[in-house]
């Protein structure tokens, strides 16, 4: 059982990790042991997650997220297989805590008169530079 919070935890059978040979470090050991972890969360059947979190964890997710809603992480960092499975199961309920937070809704603002006059000025300012740029005239 993995806690996310207090409220939800996400049980065994949600889980599944498979092992396989990583590249990276470990010499002559990485062709002989199964070290990195791909851990997949079946999120879209999952019963701990309400239907908000799991559209926000998908956005989060990207290309991480399955045809069949599932989220698929893979960690090779380190040599020992036992250190990354743990840290893949810190990314899962780090990226679902992420998820959890609702985005805050963005209040339509309108520009002050003087941003837009100032804006105005600094484009006209801008104008003339550039028109007084381009080609001399021999006779003027």
């Amino acid at each position: 059982m993995l806690q996310i919070n207090k409220d939800i935890e996400i049980q065994d059978w949600e889980l599944t990790e498979s092992f396989m040979r990583a590249s990276g470090p470990g010499g002559q050991n990485v062709n002989k042991v199964s070290s990195a972890v791909e851990l997949r969360f079946e999120a879209e059947r999952s019963p701990s997650l309400p239907a908000p979190v799991k559209t926000r964890l998908k956005r989060l997710a990207g290309r991480r997220w399955t045809v069949d809603g599932a989220l698929v992480l893979q960690c090779d960092e380190t040599r020992s297989q036992a250190r990354n499975r743990e840290i893949v199961r810190k990314r899962l309920a780090d990226m679902i805590r992420k998820a959890l937070v609702a985005p805050k809704r963005r209040i339509a603002t309108r520009p002050t008169l003087g941003s837009k006059k100032r804006r105005l000025k600094d484009k006209k300012v801008r104008g003339e530079v550039k028109a007084m740029r381009g080609r001399v005239d021999p006779d003027g």
